[in-house]
């Protein structure tokens, strides 16, 4: 198969595109051609060796954890799900740039969904509702979304909207626009941040997810007024120190078939900024390197 890899940690330059062997499934995992695969902050991490000793990697690897595509092999143990069905879903940390990749988390794809669309909801809509869930009930509830135009953070503002939440999202000016067709009601990140929610919530916060790893989390709990309303999907040393809930992405195919089932809906729909063919994959990590996006970036394979 042809798979974007590179063979040591370095810059965005270090990838190629080069055949790679073909892989097969093991126990409860699908094989999927890949149409498109997402580009999330772990993939860059992991390839500039940022994480190398928390996840020591087997070199050469294909950047990428979550893909779209169509089911063209099946592991035992494997039931709901048949040859040319049209899936997105997780793998392993890396993996999915490639023509074929192994999912061990999936959920049929919506129609009404693009390829890059689903290539996008993989690991975005799993952190999203991670987080949201540790919140417990949205319902009649007012959200702050810190981070909220990113991959993550835009799923979160679409899903908890359809969840019956008043979600406050945090941005740049460039993309309050942009938050407010997700439904979102915008507002400027740092400091001052709760006089201006004091005028856009006069009835208080009432819970806060962090995406963004900003720094804020001190002022999320003094917003929220209780470290148990607040979660953190990407600062883990400091919600741990303020006992905020830290959340962790997993591979959950019951939270992937939620997402698909708002998208069918057309409840949630992936917010993609830029789809990048597989050739031009370093383009793609060094557009991610530096942040700001507005929705995820995708591969098409």
């Amino acid at each position: 198969m042809r798979a974007a890899r590179f063979h040591e940690y370095g810059g965005a330059e270090s990838l190629v595109i080069e055949q790679a062997p073909d892989p097969h499934p093991g126990f409860g995992e699908i094989r999927v051609r890949v149409a498109a695969a997402g580009v999330n902050p772990i993939d860059w991490k992991l390839r500039a060796g940022a994480l190398h000793q928390l996840i020591p990697l087997e070199l050469p690897a294909v950047p990428g954890r979550d893909a779209a595509g169509v089911v063209d092999e099946i592991g035992d143990g494997v039931q709901g799900v048949g040859i040319g069905d049209r899936v997105f879903g997780l793998g392993g940390v890396t993996g999915a740039t490639a023509e074929l990749v192994i999912l061990s988390a999936w959920a049929h794809a919506p129609d009404t969904w693009s390829d890059e669309q689903a290539a996008g909801a993989g690991l975005a809509s799993v952190t999203a509702m991670g987080g949201l869930n540790a919140l417990d009930s949205l319902t009649g509830r007012t959200l702050l979304v810190e981070g909220a135009a990113g991959g993550v953070g835009s799923a979160a503002v679409e899903i908890a909207v359809a969840h019956g939440a008043t979600v406050i999202g945090t941005a740049g000016e460039r993309n309050h626009e942009f938050l407010t067709s997700l439904g979102a009601v915008p507002t400027t990140y740092g400091p001052g941040l709760a006089q201006r929610l004091s005028a856009l919530a006069p009835h208080g916060v009432d819970i806060a997810l962090d995406t963004a790893a900003s720094g804020s989390l001190d002022d999320l709990v003094a917003i929220t007024g209780d470290p148990t309303r607040v979660a953190t999907v990407a600062d883990h040393a400091g919600g741990q120190r303020l006992g905020t809930h830290v959340v962790n992405a997993e591979n959950d195919s019951t939270l992937l078939a939620a997402a698909a089932e708002l998208g069918r809906q057309g409840r949630y729909t992936p917010r993609i900024e830029q789809a990048y063919p597989l050739e031009r994959i370093a383009d793609a990590h060094a557009h991610a390197e530096r942040g700001r996006t507005r929705g995820k970036i995708v591969i098409r394979v």
